[in-house]
């Protein structure tokens, strides 16, 4: 009996969609021939998939003292008479970490394992190199993560998965938030979310809603508070998960949030005593606010130009008017410049806002970036404020970066750079860094802050990115105290986490845990001192250990050793900053702590991975799942995954996507330097380019261009690429790729696929997605993806046809002698760039580039995206090469022209 291949996403607790229509895939039915040669054809068959039934899906959440332990739980039953393939995918919290994750098949579990990330990494390698697969957690909008698996069930069979994850609450802006996101996309006989909150300081208040909830809804939001204990829950029956009595289609579809607050009566804060470890957190309420000195230091280098300098601009015209009086303030603005509003800090008064206001809006992009000078200036103005004693002295000090792009003039060297500034900085103020979009090293920027008493953001390009800016001063307008110390005895306590911190702002909680050296100890003194507005604040008190049972009488031990883990998680936390900004030797030790802590807990970290085999079949080998914990810079990867069968997966970091589309337009993404080349070709229409070649892995690729209908008298005769021919020799694989059809054959069997249909085939070597009038996504068993763009045009249109854009993901796991138009590139170029200066046009600016032993002329412009939006296009910007890419690509043009669409010479 064939196997038949259906996507089931079985959404819980944070989560996404689930196919619950009829689809139309591809099966693989066997052919024998009469020499015993076994063939798979490829035949299209239309699946319900309904034959997978979602029996039960159920949130747990329990939240102790801030500590969040999450359980999502989903069984799901295959009624086919076939096996079929079922896929689990959810979201999670960025800031949280997996600790658990379990298949149930057939009565036998499979529980993953935490192992060291490079460890780990060789074993995905050797079940690469065996034939199997691997899944992938992957980054998911600005907050989430998304997590995946996918198992073979039998027919009448059952699996439950489930995934547990841990994170400590964040205070900010005086409240706690809990989201649960929710889209199943299908309906389910029993869903359940269900919390519980104990807080022994008492719940202040707590509310809840979700984007979902309809008036018929809410009733069933139940929420039970008592003075230290929430209890919510939300189980709609089948029938009301409906969106109308007589359809399929489900309500149940966005995010469900719980806000809640704890009371605050000392000013020592509340500590926690459980066996063995201690929790102190910190939030005091009805302080002064203490007066700051702030310097916005903001790019206006010519990559801030157009929709990022106008938000900059609003946001920066709206916090200038949220400046308290008692506040002194300065601006710089930077591109190779460095650009001081006034020469030394000013009162936030009315009239100097007013003239603040009248000077952003004057700020103009233009010329490159010279972050090193920008930031040295303005710890000038702030010390020189100080040395003046023209600030108040019990006040907060900080600078608030604002750069969309790394450093490209004066000072270039990242490390050289943190080291100025950190030594400028001298533990005197704070630095924020905030990085707008993508084109810009993180993790630059985020050591930086971190090495003075700062933090990073990043701000997305996007419609709110104002409110974004906004949001994130408002979380730093109010500082309430400076130079925080937590002191407990030193023959009491150790294994403290950070107890020194910078400033306390306003809505924000400090939080400090550490081991007893004495595990019968039930009090010790603790004294926390501080600046304040107008006095010193010192407060000294006694931390006195309490029973559960007596707090929370009549309930069950919440879960397993809470203060511990939460402990465990929050050195996790502050090593894996320490790992990033000391010395060699400090950053070594941190590492090996670290890594030490994630595997005794069970912490899915950035230093360990998530190991899962899954079971052997007679359908398929035994399977490696891998999962990772992303860090920032690797959550920049774009990702072209269809919404209704996703695809598994792994990395230890984004891939560049590499495309040719368009007339016909070469861009090569360089994440290294965070900046892209681009380069045309011009050619008679069908010349036949080699894009890619690698004799190592036996890929080709080679592209055919088109013409016009017809040459338009006003304009240069434009080419395109009409057609691909894709070849993988180990797999016996050739894939004709045209604007009216595709074309597969594998081992001498064909099939024609058509643009008009939304089709799926999961194939032995070979998975193909057709996107109905869009895109086909090309996935090689173990290797790379290809997605091919179809560019649809007006049909009477007197000039111009249809034409293709040819895009490469994975392109890391080419090998190192990849060749082409194209393939060249998979492995980086290395080039520098100087000598700014205006253009033709005076919005592309030119320049002199070195690469490859040449110094030719670029200009500074844009190439089109067409991945997400394939009318439109996404504006990518680049340094164009001009004359068919000389002195970037190797040798001459014509060196690439191959004799037909599947030749290599």
């Amino acid at each position: 009996m064939s196997t038949m291949w259906t996507v089931l996403l079985l959404c819980v607790y944070l989560c996404v969609p689930l196919k619950s229509y009829g689809a139309l895939i591809i099966s693989r039915d066997v052919q024998q021939d009469s020499d015993g040669t076994i063939h798979k054809l490829l035949k299209k068959r239309s699946v319900n998939s309904a034959q997978i039934e979602v029996q039960r899906v159920k949130i747990d959440c329990k939240v102790a003292s801030r500590f969040a332990h999450t359980v999502m739980t989903s069984t799901a039953l295959n009624k086919a008479n076939v096996s079929q393939e079922v896929f689990f995918e959810v979201e999670l919290p960025k800031t949280a970490f997996i600790t658990n994750f379990s298949m149930e098949i057939d009565g036998k579990t499979y529980v993953g394992e935490v192992k060291e990330k490079e460890k780990a990494k060789k074993q995905y390698e050797k079940a690469v190199s065996s034939g199997q697969t691997a899944g992938l957690v992957k980054a998911s909008g600005r907050k989430m993560e998304k997590f995946s698996v996918s198992v073979n069930i039998a027919a009448n069979s059952n699996v439950t998965f489930a995934l547990t994850y841990e994170e400590l609450l964040q205070r900010r802006f005086g409240k706690y938030e809990l989201m649960i996101r929710v889209k199943p996309q299908q309906l389910v006989q029993h869903f359940e979310i269900a919390a519980d909150i104990y807080e022994p300081q008492g719940i202040a208040f707590l509310d809840t809603y979700a984007t979902f909830i309809t008036n018929e809804l809410l009733p069933l939001v139940e929420k039970t508070i008592t003075d230290k204990k929430a209890h919510l829950s939300f189980s709609p029956t089948l029938d009301q998960q409906r969106k109308c009595p007589d359809c399929d289609g489900t309500l149940i579809h966005g995010d469900f949030f719980i806000k809640y607050d704890v009371n605050r009566v000392q000013d020592l804060g509340e500590i926690q005593i459980v066996n063995g470890y201690f929790v102190h957190f910190f939030a005091p309420a009805d302080l002064q606010r203490l007066p700051k000195n702030v310097v916005f230091v903001i790019d206006r280098s010519l990559s801030m130009r157009g929709k990022k300098m106008e938000q900059t601009r609003e946001a920066l015209l709206t916090i200038l008017d949220d400046l308290y009086e008692e506040d002194h303030f300065g601006l710089i603005t930077f591109d190779d410049k460095i650009v001081k509003w006034r020469p030394s800090l000013s009162k936030a008064t009315k009239e100097n806002v007013n003239a603040a206001k009248e000077f952003v809006k004057t700020i103009q992009p233009t010329g490159w970036t010279n972050i090193n000078d920008a930031v040295l200036r303005a710890v000038d103005i702030l010390n020189a404020a100080e040395k003046n004693k023209t600030v108040p002295v019990n006040s907060a000090s900080m600078i608030i970066l604002l750069t969309d792009g790394d450093p490209t003039y004066g000072e270039r060297n990242l490390d050289t750079i943190k080291s100025n500034v950190q030594n400028a900085i001298g533990g005197n103020m704070s630095l924020f860094c905030l990085g707008f979009g993508y084109d810009m090293d993180y993790n630059f920027l985020d050591v930086m802050a971190k090495q003075n008493d700062g933090l990073a953001r990043r701000i997305y390009e996007a419609s709110d990115a104002v409110l974004q800016l906004q949001g994130f001063y408002d979380e730093v307008a109010s500082p309430l105290l400076s130079e925080v110390h937590f002191n407990y005895p030193e023959d009491t306590v150790n294994s403290l986490t950070g107890s020194y911190f910078k400033q306390l702002f306003n809505g924000s909680e400090i939080v400090v845990a550490g081991q007893l050296n004495d595990i019968e100890m039930n009090d010790f003194a603790v004294e926390v001192s501080a600046l304040g507005a107008e006095n010193d604040f010192v407060v000294k008190g006694q931390a006195s250990a309490q029973k559960w049972d007596t707090i929370f009488p009549d309930q069950e031990y919440i879960f397993g050793d809470f203060t511990e883990r939460l402990w465990a998680y929050l050195t996790i936390q502050q090593l894996l900053d320490k790992k990033d900004k000391g010395t060699p030797e400090e950053k070594a030790n941190a590492t090996a702590e670290a890594l030490e802590l994630s595997l005794k807990y069970n912490f899915v970290t950035p230093l360990t991975s998530m190991v899962v085999t899954k079971p052997e079949n007679k359908d398929k080998p035994e399977d490696t799942f891998i999962a990772d914990k992303l860090t920032e810079d690797q959550r920049t990867g774009t990702s072209i995954q269809s919404q209704t069968v996703p695809q598994t997966g792994y990395s230890y970091a984004s891939s560049p996507v590499n495309w040719v589309d368009g007339d016909p337009h070469f861009i090569i993404e360089l994440p290294d330097k965070n900046d892209a080349l681009c380069f045309n070709i011009n050619d008679k229409p069908g010349t036949i380019f080699n894009l890619v070649k690698d004799p190592l892995t036996g890929t080709v690729v080679n592209g055919q261009t088109i013409g016009d209908k017809k040459v338009d008298p006003a304009s240069k005769e434009n080419t395109y690429f009409g057609c691909f021919g894709i070849i993988h020799e180990k797999f016996g694989i050739r894939l004709m790729v045209s604007t009216q059809d595709i074309l597969v054959s594998e081992h001498g069997k064909q099939t024609k696929l058509f643009w008009s249909d939304d089709t799926s085939v999961k194939g032995l070597n070979m998975d193909l997605q057709v996107t109905k009038d869009r895109s086909l996504t090309v996935t090689l068993r173990n290797s790379v993806k290809f997605v091919i763009m179809l560019h649809k045009v007006w049909k009477k249109h007197p000039y111009h046809q249809d034409y293709l854009g040819f895009y490469t993901l994975d392109s890391h796991l080419f090998s190192q002698r990849v060749h082409g138009l194209l393939g060249q590139f998979y492995n980086g170029v290395q080039f520098e760039v100087s000598e700014l200066f205006d253009g033709k046009d005076v919005d592309k600016p030119d320049a002199f580039m070195f690469v490859k032993g040449h110094r030719i002329l670029v200009t500074r412009g844009w190439q089109k995206d067409f991945r997400n939006d394939v009318k439109n296009g996404e504006n990518v910007p680049c340094w164009f090469i001009h004359n068919n890419g000389t002195g970037l690509i190797d040798g001459d043009l014509t060196d690439y022209i191959v004799s037909g669409l599947f030749k290599t010479n």
